[in-house]
């Protein structure tokens, strides 16, 4: 049997709309099938890393060489993802939904992941608005009065369920907390998938944090099933995967190939895949970082991770997509303001030149400077062409190349202050954060944390030869509190709770993900 075990009476209106018998039943089916072989990838991700741990390297695999060499393409693209040039993220909350819908994008990417704080309201509030907009009769009224609704032509919607790592402890079947890849995915599919083809699109989905082609398969079985369960043809679902971590960089093509009857393509997830460069090497002193602030699109393995991913998926007939620009409309200060869109402008430059068939933005405000660049240098719905060669001429040494930079005490505080503000509005519910001008999720938060540990670990140096040491660290922490209490006005309890954890993840033991550590504080 499955259990609901959150007791919150606020709640069960939202449960008995989203967790209907029929639903529950879906995802009863999905975990029981599905769940043994989720198990047996995140144990095969424990020992690889316990391989890089003792010192050996990602590679590009011996026993998939046919698949690289192949001369195979994914499935055609649908009418509706042609043109992806400018997509918008955000969580699932009703009134983000309804201005990214409206914000002029080709898609907007509804996130249960790294821009959703996992609460089980918010989890059922962001599938009941998912559903209500699908429908079509999603809106919403401000405490001021305006009226919200989706005007026509809106974005085309795709949904990024939680990664494989995670659960959702609120819903158990047969004891065990489901997968919260299932359950994210589950339900939208569920409610959704035939009222999207019968509107002429489909259930379409961005999928996370993978670390290895087997993974990519467990979700390709996955679709294969649940199509068949509702009865829609094989290739109704697309998805397009997130290459954020170092060890997916290196198994594009078999990700692909897994996927090639369902593939919407490969985006560079590029926040995470910094901090997957950090968490992988983390053992070793000869991988520690500089300055977050240094490691840009212009280092030599960010390029080379970019490189390689365009190639890939023109050579397959399949959208690369670019990355996110955080950046946020700064008011009242228009010099500003502009210097930061010129920076988005400068990015989305850098993407289209080398290729990308479209880019992602995280504000409204940034959709029409994105979309410029884009319809200037891309005249076409996109540049999928074959490569002029059929080998990328990038090796695994390029991806593998360390950066190099000065740490700084500034960097060191910088990381303590953006971690602190992200995991304090987490645990208080809010996953899509302004901090500095830049809205930030979980992948920012991540790689202040693993370099705070990384630099703690190796007992780095600041460039003025001062070692980073533990009780150098906490004194920082502390000030840092005062300051953002001082700043903000943060909830005294939240930022408390943040400060904790984040101490808690600098000492000991690496943590895989800040998300894990935290949710057991979620409601």
């Amino acid at each position: 049997m499955n259990a609901i075990t959150n007791p919150a009476s606020a709640t069960v209106n939202v449960e008995r709309q989203v967790l209907t018998p029929a639903a529950v039943q879906f995802l009863q089916e999905l975990h029981r099938r599905f769940e043994p072989t989720r198990r047996q990838s995140l144990a095969a991700r424990r020992k690889r890393q316990e391989e890089f741990d003792r010192g050996e390297q990602p590679k590009f695999l011996d026993d998939t060489r046919e698949i690289r060499e192949g001369a195979w393409r994914v499935a055609p693209i649908p009418a509706d993802l042609q043109d992806r040039r400018v997509e918008i993220t955000g969580p699932p909350e009703r009134k983000m939904l309804i201005n990214a819908l409206n914000s002029g994008a080709s898609v907007y990417m509804s996130d249960f992941e790294d821009a959703n704080s996992p609460t089980w309201m918010n989890c059922l509030e962001g599938q009941q608005n998912l559903r209500d907009a699908v429908a079509g009769n999603i809106q919403f009224t401000s405490p001021e009065g305006k009226l919200y609704r989706i005007k026509e032509n809106p974005a085309v919607l795709f949904v990024r369920p939680r990664g494989w790592h995670l659960n959702e402890k609120h819903f158990t079947v047969d004891g065990a907390q489901i997968s919260a890849s299932l359950f994210d995915f589950g339900l939208f599919f569920f409610h959704n998938a035939t009222a999207l083809v019968a509107k002429g699109t489909g259930p379409y989905f961005y999928l996370p944090k993978m670390e290895a082609h087997s993974e990519a398969r467990l979700w390709n079985d996955v679709f294969l099933f649940a199509q068949e369960y509702v009865g829609l043809p094989k290739g109704t679902i697309r998805a397009t995967v997130l290459i954020e971590t170092i060890t997916a960089a290196f198994e594009m093509n078999e990700i692909l190939y897994e996927l090639r009857d369902h593939s919407a393509g490969l985006n560079c997830g590029r926040w995470d895949y910094i901090f997957s460069f950090i968490k992988k090497f983390r053992n070793h002193a000869d991988h520690v970082l500089p300055d977050r602030g240094l490691i840009t699109m212009e280092q030599h393995f960010l390029k080379s991770y970019v490189e390689l991913l365009i190639h890939t998926c023109h050579r397959r007939g399949i959208h690369a997509m670019g990355g996110m620009a955080a950046q946020i409309p700064i008011r009242g200060n228009p010099e500003a303001n502009e210097a930061a869109m010129e920076r988005v402008r400068q990015d989305k430059l850098r993407e289209v030149r080398a290729g990308h068939d479209g880019t992602w933005v995280a504000h409204p405000g940034l959709v029409s400077v994105a979309k410029a660049v884009f319809d200037e240098y891309m005249k076409t719905p996109n540049q999928i062409k074959p490569p002029a060669e059929a080998h990328s001429r990038v090796t695994a040494e390029d991806l593998l190349r360390v950066p190099r930079g000065p740490i700084t005490e500034n960097g060191l505080r910088r990381n303590i202050d953006v971690a602190l503000q992200y995991l304090q509005s987490w645990v208080g519910g809010q996953g899509c954060v302004p901090i500095y001008e830049l809205m930030e999720d979980a992948a920012t938060s991540e790689i202040c944390r693993a370099q705070i540990w990384q630099w703690l670990h190796h007992a780095a140096k600041f460039e003025d030869g001062r070692t980073i040491t533990q009780p150098l660290f906490e004194q920082m922490l502390k000030e840092v509190v005062a300051d953002v209490q001082q700043r903000t006005g943060a909830n005294p309890k939240d930022l408390q709770l943040a400060a904790d954890l984040l101490q808690q993840m600098s000492e000991g033991n690496f943590e895989e993900f800040l998300t894990t550590v935290a949710y057991q504080y979620l409601p």
